[in-house]
């Protein structure tokens, strides 16, 4: 095995200055794990954005490699389950966080991170997929599990061209519903449609001030990515019995709302963690969607880029100029 590797590396230096790209790094240097694994392919996600950027929330020790996301294959294993050369998953947790992650030729996690991949998906389209994927698609159990189902009604999706938003598009328009979706960015539009969307709205038209409690009820249900007061005008327009599934915080973490909804309406606000999942229900969700969930129009979803160029797709990202997903290649074939 070679005994260094490359990798996307984020370090502060005495003064308090940030800087991340590309390095050279010792085998000794990775953390301590269960798996080590050999990284095939990646993705960037927001989070990722900034934790390149050493943002203080997510990025908790320095050095650090960020990527929440890894598909690889398994070079070392110190647990039964996971065998030397099985294709796994990595996803979440607190890989790219508080442990180093995917943007890295070799990753070393802990075991109960890890699941091989699902039955149905490459590890490319798993990596399409990502964490933003998995996340879509617990937001869509979580509207069936409180019987937001096809015949209800009109489903919202906000930040729709985002990662979660437009992976959720295009999983709810296959399982049959209704879906609108809402995107600041008139450019995607037309795109949202291809993908599913049966209508588009500015973001404008669900901006409120939040002075009225309760507003005209129009939607069954919605999968929220965005937060603050878009949420908040989001459940005053749930119709009876609705719910919400939440999972984002762009438009900000405060939410100017009262009881009104929930008390009058019977609205359910299900706020969406894909980081700690329990690991058997993550497991089921996976196979969902290498199954009857599975999304054959993946690819329309991403650009790929490899770890050498992620510098620019982070700045497209944090300042809000990316669509659908960023499929990061590194050591998968060509």
């Amino acid at each position: 095995m070679n005994r260094s590797f490359s990798c996307y590396y984020v370090e502060k230096d005495a003064v308090g200055n940030i800087r991340g790209g590309l390095s050279r790094r010792a085998m000794s240097e990775l953390p301590a794990g269960d798996v080590l694994l050999r990284v095939l392919w990646t993705s960037l996600n927001y989070k990722d954005a900034l934790a390149a950027r050493g943002h203080p929330g997510v990025v908790k020790r320095f050095p650090h490699v960020p990527g929440v996301d890894i598909a690889g294959t398994v070079i070392e294993s110190r647990s039964a389950e996971f065998q030397v050369g099985q294709t796994v998953l990595a996803c979440a947790y607190d890989i790219g966080s508080g442990h180093w992650g995917g943007w890295s030729e070799y990753a070393c996690v802990p075991a109960a991170w890890v699941m091989p991949l699902p039955t149905g998906l490459s590890a490319r389209e798993a990596m399409i997929l990502g964490t933003a994927g998995f996340t879509a698609a617990i937001c869509v159990r979580a509207l069936q599990d409180h019987a937001v189902l096809p015949d209800r009604g009109e489903v919202l999706v906000t930040g729709a061209s985002g990662g979660v938003g437009s992976v959720a598009v295009m999983l709810l328009s296959k399982l049959g519903y209704h879906v609108v979706a809402v995107s600041g960015k008139p450019s995607c539009h037309d795109r949202l449609r291809a993908w599913g969307a049966r209508a588009v709205l500015p973001r404008a038209d669900l901006e409120d001030d939040a002075s009225k409690p309760l507003l005209s009820g129009r939607w069954a249900g919605a999968v929220d990515t965005v937060g603050g007061r878009m949420l908040s005008a989001v459940v005053r327009q749930i119709l009876p019995f609705g719910c919400v599934a939440a999972c984002g915080v762009a438009g900000g973490a405060e939410l100017p709302l009262t009881v009104y909804p929930f008390i009058l309406r019977g609205v359910t606000l299900a706020g969406i963690d894909a980081a700690w999942y329990p690991m058997e229900a993550r497991r089921e969700t996976w196979a969902r969607l290498g199954s009857d969930w599975r999304i054959e129009q993946l690819p329309e979803l991403c650009v790929e880029t490899s770890l050498e160029y992620l510098g620019p797709e982070v700045d497209a990202i944090l300042r809000g100029q990316i669509a659908g997903r960023v499929l990061v290649r590194v050591g998968a074939d060509t």
